[in-house]
Order: C-alpha cells, then sequence, then structure tokens
C-alpha cells in the first residue's frame, strides 16, 4: 500500500494545498449540488475562494443565485471538518497527494444543460489510500440482476482481484453487491462510491457491506457526511466512477438502466468501454446487447479479456480461442486429399485411392505413408482403411 497519510486532513495536508482553498471548497460541498458544471467552470478559472465569494454576492431573477448564498452562508467549514474526523472521515481536495487526478478531467465533459464538471472535493472513509485506483476498473449493472449477469460479475471480478486490480462500484443492490462482494471474495481490493454522504447506508440491504468497506477499504462521496440519496445524485456519482477507473464494464442493463449513464461518462473521458453481452430474450441485457450493436463497447467475457484492455501495453495478452484440435488439424494439403478418399471398411489399394483423389500413385502413396505414420489410416494384406481414431 501508498504511504499516503489515511488520518482526516490536519494541519500538515491543509498547509500543503491552502486551508482557505480546503475550507472553501468544504462550503461548496456542503452547499452546491453535485454535478453543477457552472460552479465547477467557475472554481477551475478563479479557483474555490474567489468562486465561493462570486457566488455569495450573486443575484438571479429567479431568486436560485439568493437561495444558494443562503446556502453557501450557512455552513461552518471547520465543524464540517471536526465533525468528519471525528467519524474517521477525510475530506480530499486537489493537491492533496491522494487526490484522484482522473477526477480532473471531468471539467472538459460538462453536458449541454451544465451537467458534470469535477467535484470540489471527495469525503472518503475507509484506509484504502486512493492512490490505488490509478488502475482500476469499474463493474456496473443491473440492480434486478438474473443468475447469468450474477455469475459473469464473479468471474470478471475474481480475474481482477487476483490480478490486483481494483473494483470499483456504486455499492447498490444487484450487480454493484455482485461486484463488492464477489471481489472481496477473492481476497481483492474494491471502492464504493455513494450518493449520499459516507456515514451513511443506501440501500439498507447492503449495510453489512458498505460498513465492512468503510472498515477495511474505502467509500468515497462528493456528498458531505449525512447527505441523503437523490436521482440527480445517483447520476452525479455515476460520473466519478467512471473518471475514478481506467474502464467500466457493463454486465447487465435494460434500456433505461441507470448503469448506462456511467457508460456514456465513460465515452465521454475516454475510457476503456467493455460490455457482457447477454441474451437476446433477456430484457436486463436489452441495453448492453444494444450499445454492442452501436458500436459503442467492446465485448469481453472474461476479466482476462477486461485484463488485455486495460492493463499496459503487452501485458495480460491472450492467445486467440480455438476449439478442440483434431487429428487431421496439422495435415498438409495433400494429406487431406488423399484421407478423404481413404475408404471406412473396404480396404483399397493404392491405385484405386489415387484415381479417386487425383494425385499421381508415387504421390498418393507417399502421403498413405504418412499418414499411416500419423495413425490415421492402417494397410493390412488386402490395402488401406481409414484407422478407428481418424
Amino acid at each position: 500500500m501508498s504511504d499516503v497519510p489515511l488520518r482526516p486532513a490536519g494541519p500538515t495536508t491543509a498547509s500543503r494545498v491552502g486551508d482557505a482553498d480546503r475550507l472553501a471548497r468544504v462550503i461548496l460541498s456542503c452547499a452546491v449540488e453535485p454535478g453543477d458544471g457552472t460552479t465547477s467552470s467557475m472554481v477551475r478559472q478563479v479557483g474555490a475562494v474567489r468562486a465561493l465569494e462570486q457566488l455569495r454576492v450573486s443575484r438571479s431573477d429567479t431568486g436560485v443565485a439568493e437561495r444558494l448564498a443562503e446556502r453557501l452562508g450557512e455552513v461552518e467549514p471547520e465543524r464540517e471538518l471536526d465533525q468528519a474526523a471525528r467519524c474517521g472521515i477525510r475530506f480530499l481536495v486537489p493537491g492533496d497527494p491522494e487526490w484522484p487526478d482522473g477526477l480532473d478531467r471531468l471539467d472538459d465533459t460538462i453536458t449541454l444543460d451544465g451537467f458534470g464538471g469535477a467535484p470540489p472535493g471527495l469525503w472518503v472513509k475507509g484506509p484504502m489510500p486512493l492512490t490505488e485506483l490509478a488502475c482500476s476498473v469499474a463493474v456496473v449493472g443491473s440492480r434486478a440482476a438474473s443468475f447469468y449477469g450474477v455469475e459473469m460479475t464473479r468471474g470478471v471480478c475474481a480475474d481482477l482481484a487476483h490480478a490486483r486490480v481494483p473494483v470499483v462500484s456504486g455499492g447498490a443492490l444487484g450487480i454493484d453487491f455482485v461486484a463488492h462482494d464477489s471481489t472481496l471474495a477473492a481476497a481483492g481490493t474494491t471502492v464504493a462510491v455513494l450518493a449520499c454522504g459516507v456515514d451513511r447506508v443506501y440501500p439498507a440491504q447492503n449495510r453489512p457491506l458498505i460498513q465492512h468497506l468503510a472498515a477495511e477499504h474505502a467509500v468515497v462521496s462528493e456528498q458531505p457526511p449525512g447527505s441523503t440519496p437523490t436521482r440527480p445524485r445517483f447520476l452525479a456519482r455515476n460520473r466519478l466512477i467512471a473518471a475514478l477507473t481506467t474502464g467500466t464494464v457493463l454486465v447487465e442493463a435494460a434500456l433505461r438502466s441507470g448503469a448506462l449513464n456511467t457508460v456514456g461518462w465513460a465515452e465521454g473521458l475516454g475510457r476503456q468501454v467493455m460490455c457482457v453481452p447477454g441474451p437476446v430474450t433477456s430484457v436486463t441485457s436489452q441495453g448492453v446487447n444494444q450499445l454492442l450493436r452501436d458500436g459503442r463497447g467492446t465485448v469481453v467475457t472474461s476479466g482476462r479479456e477486461v485484463l488485455e484492455l486495460v492493463g499496459r501495453s503487452g501485458t495480460h495478452l491472450l492467445e486467440p480461442p480455438r476449439g478442440e484440435t483434431r487429428p487431421r488439424d496439422d495435415l498438409t494439403p495433400t494429406e487431406q486429399q488423399v484421407v478423404e478418399w481413404v475408404p471406412v471398411s473396404r480396404p483399397a489399394e493404392v491405385d484405386e485411392i489415387s484415381v479417386r483423389c487425383g494425385l499421381h500413385v508415387r504421390t498418393t502413396d507417399g502421403a498413405l505413408r504418412r499418414l499411416r505414420a500419423k495413425g490415421l489410416v492402417r494397410l493390412d494384406e488386402r490395402g488401406w482403411r481409414l484407422a478407428p481414431d481418424a
């Protein structure tokens, strides 16, 4: 593991980034909804401190700016950091050694309606340093996972775990849960990115899983502690999953699955999009199959194929799959032509076989003798015939 400090940001870390910048980002994280591309762009252009100052004095005809300014004024950043620290939660900002650089690319993928952008910071609970996600893979899919989807997810994640590649998912039911669970079962590393605070559990059924990840691995959110999940926050969460990883594997997804949103962000970021094709009769695979039909993803059927796509050049290379090797596979064209005319039951002389296969007698005789050495034909006093194993 990296020697990145795992305790919440204290004076040493804060001084490296700047106390004012960190505190401004805490306020923005607590008051601005995730995925606000306008605020993200402002932070990128003028910095967090000046962006906060401008937002506090901005005005609008609709009153939206005024309500935001009011929320900004209600946040006590030092208190938020102190409370988080007491719960074992750290707040990361750009410039911290542990900050995932992939998140910065999100500022280049803001949608036309202003959704997206890099988060002002990340709230993290768990001992795993996020530097370990430099080469990681997202595995996402349907909440209504089928037996097929579960088995494929287990196989993919087991391969990734054995290769020591971290798996990132959303901590939800279905494929997300199986991705985390099967990675843990294979002694791998996995991180959950939540649409709520890292001190909350959603869905409640996954409480043992989320609590285990928070204690032994990591749970991540751009939402401050105490935040509840909403539909827009799930969509915002998806962009983080795509940005934190080198590629996204989609196992099962219906035509309106939220997992397709994660794939869209991965495409926009130029990351690998990998799809596990499903049965054409399965509703939960329609979205995956349509992606493949549109040429928007690469087919993968195992974790080994995923590793070949996301690994460094020349690593995890796979031999092309081949069917079962058969005795006739290595025959020369002449031998193949001759063996086709060697009878099964009634023996035949060389000249008879020569006439049938259309080759000279000497050529036919030489081919028959090589075929006998390979165990494909037999010779007795009455002539040549195929061997039983041929």
